[in-house]
């Protein structure tokens, strides 16, 4: 069986949400005044970064499933979590984490797990259901 990527009638909309999340997540990573949100749990960081990652693959792995577009996915995004968090040493309100750039790479890891799975369709399904294609 041949994997194509899936034919979205909105692909060039879904696209430009997907590099608009990645101009948020760059600003936000390299901005001299971060985002606090404190919600109390413990490493509440670690998660954000996570969480981040996750949705910023997972967003990109529902429009790419041919195997080498899903790889050169996952390399260009732990990629990124860590050239990120490496430029951010060099602010002096910021500082570089081997923690965060570890929790960016399990978000990533996390996406590229369930990109196997059923759940790479959320996007056409969505497009479907609410009578987009």
């Amino acid at each position: 069986m041949t994997v194509i990527n899936p034919e979205l009638r909105y692909r060039w909309l879904w696209l430009l949400i997907g590099y608009l999340v990645i101009a948020v997540v760059v600003y936000l990573s390299l901005t001299s005044e971060p985002v606090e949100v404190d919600t109390g749990l413990p490493y509440e960081d670690k998660l954000f970064h996570l969480l981040a990652y996750f949705f910023l693959t997972f967003w990109f792995m529902q429009l790419y499933h041919i195997k080498r577009h899903v790889y050169f996915l996952v390399v260009l995004f732990i990629g990124l979590g860590v050239l990120l968090e490496y430029l951010q040493g060099y602010d002096a309100n910021r500082y570089s984490e081997f923690g965060d750039m570890v929790a960016n790479t399990v978000g990533v890891m996390i996406a590229f797990m369930l990109s196997s799975t059923h759940l790479r369709f959320i996007l056409q399904k969505f497009e479907h259901w609410v009578g987009l294609n």
